[in-house]
């Protein structure tokens, strides 16, 4: 009997210790011994770096949940879980466990997007929603958004991307825009550009997007801490307004905010 208290002691205290590491760490620790490889598997551990049960989500229509809590981490950091709202998709980051989103293009602020000649709406295969939002022509850009910081992992570091595609032929997208992105008062401004032009030198500062694997681009309109007891909302966007020459040709599928690590 004291041989089992001391065997449930040692795992009871080997989860506790993996629980301060991170997801990665309590796999590699696995190989480690048995023991380690039993605690690192259980239940209790994989529990710790799962959000609470009220902010756990339903998978798709027609997929069961695993059992274990490991492997439910390794589905929710696999792929994107869509809200019920639809609008907004959420995954765990597999290194860290923050609550990563991508909030879709129709919940967000879009200067002139319920204007046909302007912006229309576009099924894409390839997008986690169910449309997104094509830019036909405008001279005033302003797309914003906002998430409260409640839906984020106190603590974490954080970045904010547009993510999106360019039409066959875009047009007045390689010149820069103004970006920010903006907690607690504090504010992140910055110059980002939405289409590399090889004929064109940007000053270092203005950001760049770049390709995704999943045949996307990205644009990164700033980061910031979500700071233990935060409470407000984080907003973002990125617009340009002043210059007020004609753009088109963006296709816009969402705003991404993700642990930056």
């Amino acid at each position: 009997m004291e041989a089992c208290e001391v065997t449930r002691l040692q795992e009871e205290l080997l989860w506790a210790a993996l629980s301060s590491t991170s997801p990665r760490d309590a796999c590699r620790a696995a190989a480690v011994s048995p023991a380690f490889r039993v605690a690192a598997d259980s239940d209790a551990l994989w529990a710790c770096f799962l959000p609470c049960g009220r902010d756990l989500l339903p998978l798709a229509d027609g997929e069961s949940t695993p059992c274990r809590k490991k492997d439910l981490f390794l589905r929710l950091s696999g792929s994107p879980v869509l809200l019920p709202c639809g609008l907004v998709s959420m995954w765990l980051d597999r290194e860290t466990a923050a609550k990563c989103y991508m909030v879709a293009a129709r919940e967000l602020s879009i200067a002139w997007r319920d204007t046909p000649q302007h912006w229309t709406w576009i099924p894409l295969e390839d997008s986690r929603f169910s449309d997104s939002a094509e830019l036909i022509w405008v001279c005033w850009l302003e797309i914003r958004g906002k998430i409260h910081s409640k839906m984020l992992s106190q603590g974490s570091t954080y970045a904010v991307y547009t993510v999106y595609k360019l039409a066959e032929e875009p047009d007045g997208l390689n010149f820069p825009v103004n970006a920010s992105v903006s907690v607690g008062g504090s504010i992140l401004a910055s110059k980002v550009c939405l289409q590399r032009d090889p004929h064109m030198i940007h000053p270092e500062d203005v950001a760049l997007p770049h390709q995704r694997v999943d045949g996307w681009m990205e644009l990164e309109l700033g980061e910031f801490v979500c700071e233990a007891g935060e409470d407000g909302d984080v907003s973002f966007g990125l617009s340009e307004t002043e210059s007020l020459y004609c753009k088109s040709g963006l296709i816009l599928q969402g705003i991404e905010i993700r642990c930056k690590n």
